[in-house]
């Protein structure tokens, strides 16, 4: 069965961006990888109106990649932080691969915004696709794609 052939209905791809797919989604997603836990800091960071950010945390929390956290300032009424789960730190190297592509391609004549290095070494970390098992990185020339198990044929 060739790609064309095979329905995308049940596609991984598609349904990861239905999910984290849209820009504000994304852009709340960076600002908690970099350290923004509260509502009113991710709409001021971001720049997304309340109702748009409401509703994409929500949507966070409920597909299970942010969890709420009770906080309470003195004198006012308790609010939630929002945290990453194990789920939502699997998408940091989604974003760093964004971020490297967009250095690549989109980059600032002044440099990156964010300069992401290794904490042991100080070298600058990158994504790469590589083989399991040689631990080499590859292009995608270098890679056969065949139907998985859950493929379907077009109807």
């Amino acid at each position: 069965m060739k790609w064309l052939e095979m329905s995308t209905e049940n596609c991984t791809v598609q349904r990861t961006l239905d999910l984290v797919g849209e820009k504000w989604t994304l852009l709340i997603l960076r600002d908690a990888f970099n350290g923004v836990r509260r509502f009113d800091d991710f709409r001021r960071h971001v720049g997304v109106s309340e109702a748009v950010l409401a509703d994409r945390l929500r949507k966070l929390v409920a597909a299970g990649i942010l969890r709420t956290v009770p906080y309470q300032e003195q004198g006012s009424r308790t609010r939630q932080e929002y945290r990453l789960t194990r789920t939502g730190r699997d998408l940091w190297p989604v974003l760093v691969a964004l971020r490297q592509w967009g250095e690549a391609h989109l980059a600032d004549p002044e440099g990156p915004v964010l300069d992401i290095r290794h904490s042991d070494c100080g070298a600058p970390v990158r994504v790469v696709v590589e083989c399991a098992d040689e631990r080499t990185a590859l292009s995608p020339a270098e890679v056969t794609i065949a139907p998985g198990p859950a493929a379907h044929r077009q109807v």
